[in-house]
């Protein structure tokens, strides 16, 4: 009747599991720095290798990844809180409260449920909202708890067959997150191609329109890199796309994909470190990054140290982080739905308008061929700042 499979089921109050990594990295990632600046030595931009397969797995691969992973971990976390507050708005308080056992159930039925830690009708109805698979069921055990559910008196119709915390169904972070990885690459890649930064140069890249005459330029990504704005345009579109063809809130959701977002941004930016790029201005800042020769751009060679701007991009992405995660666990209840996906976009668009200020090969905005001095990056990141902004002040004080 069910699969003997069980887990130990997190308390509200607890500390969330996501802190001991993000604590982690943290440690990890300030002891390989200040080993850096003791020793003036990067660690090898190669992991490890598969000589059989002769493939090199880099660390940049490794970080975006855990950078990804860690990110959609934490917005299933904030799902499944948000379904849990939808429940406790839909189902009265008494009913919640009521043990499972009074549904009558087989016993190894009710095995199954305690030994997940499920003692009463609320912690039922949670997981039965995500379906079948959340409860460890087979077709059969969801049968006859699905009878059961529906002959309990108090127990409603709509909370059985199409409940509204459902559309917080944490499996859809791990869905969705492939729609939004594949367009999020392709609109990283085209704003790239868009705004190409002066050391394409060296590749016969100096516009846009040069792509078409060097085509295998598109797809190396090696030698050209990707826009973040447009990956968060791409991004936005995969879920667009995804919230669309399952009927669920693509602004809601972008709310709490936003909090995943900084937070792999965090983590992905120390592959920067490893691949010693994204450095800004020669500096002597006692926190200064040495870069080797080879990786110096053209007309910086006679440099050994440079700003971090990896580092500073990095833990400017943490402290978003923190306070899109504060607003969406302690002042939910204050906010609107988008608020927190336009809080994210100033956050990002003010931090990167700061790191530009020391970054160096940025593309600069020409108007009628004329240079005005200015990074796209700047340009649009003023844009965004001020719609936003604009925006977030119609809805709470206009």
């Amino acid at each position: 009747m069910t699969r003997e499979k069980t887990y130990r089921r997190f308390r509200p109050g607890e500390i969330e599991p996501y802190w001991y990594a993000i604590v982690l990295f943290l440690l990890a990632g300030a002891t390989l720095y200040v080993r850096h600046l003791a020793t003036g030595q990067t660690p090898d931009r190669v992991a490890f290798s598969i000589d059989a397969l002769n493939i090199s797995v880099y660390w940049y691969g490794i970080l975006i990844t855990t950078g990804i992973l860690l990110g959609a971990y934490v917005v299933s976390r904030l799902a499944r809180d948000r379904a849990r507050d939808v429940l406790r708005d839909t189902v009265p308080g008494e009913v919640r409260q009521r043990p499972v056992n009074a549904l009558g159930l087989p016993a190894e039925l009710r095995d199954l449920v305690h030994k997940q830690g499920i003692e009463t009708l609320g912690d039922l109805l949670l997981p039965w909202g995500f379906g079948r698979e959340e409860l460890r069921l087979n077709e059969e055990g969801a049968s006859v708890l699905r009878e059961r559910l529906e002959a309990h008196a108090s127990v409603k119709r709509e909370w059985i067959d199409d409940p509204p915390w459902a559309r917080w169904d944490p499996a859809h972070v791990w869905s969705g997150v492939i729609w939004a990885l594949i367009f999020a690459v392709v609109g990283a890649r085209l704003y790239h191609v868009l705004t190409p930064p002066p050391s394409m140069a060296e590749l016969g890249i100096e516009s846009p329109m040069d792509y078409f005459r060097h085509p295998l330029q598109l797809i190396n990504v090696r030698r050209g890199g990707l826009g973040i704005y447009g990956g968060i345009a791409g991004g936005a579109l995969g879920l667009l796309i995804y919230s669309y063809r399952q009927r669920i809130s693509a602004l809601g959701w972008a709310d709490l994909g936003v909090v995943g977002v900084a937070l792999g941004q965090f983590v992905g930016r120390w592959g920067n470190f490893f691949n010693q790029e994204l450095y800004g201005r020669p500096t002597d800042v006692p926190w200064a990054l040495h870069i080797e020769p080879a990786y110096r751009l053209d007309g910086y060679t006679q440099f050994e140290r440079f700003h971090p701007a990896f580092l500073y991009e990095s833990l400017w992405n943490l402290f978003a982080f923190l306070i899109l995660l504060t607003l969406a666990r302690r002042y939910k209840d204050r906010l609107q739905t988008g608020d927190l996906t336009a809080a994210y976009l100033i956050l990002y668009a003010v931090g990167r308008t700061l790191l530009e200020q020391v970054r160096l090969d940025s593309a600069t905005l020409g108007l009628f061929g004329i240079d005005v001095g200015m990074s796209v990056a700047t340009a649009v990141s003023l844009l965004i700042a001020i719609a936003m902004g604009s925006w977030l002040l119609y809805r709470h004080v206009v």
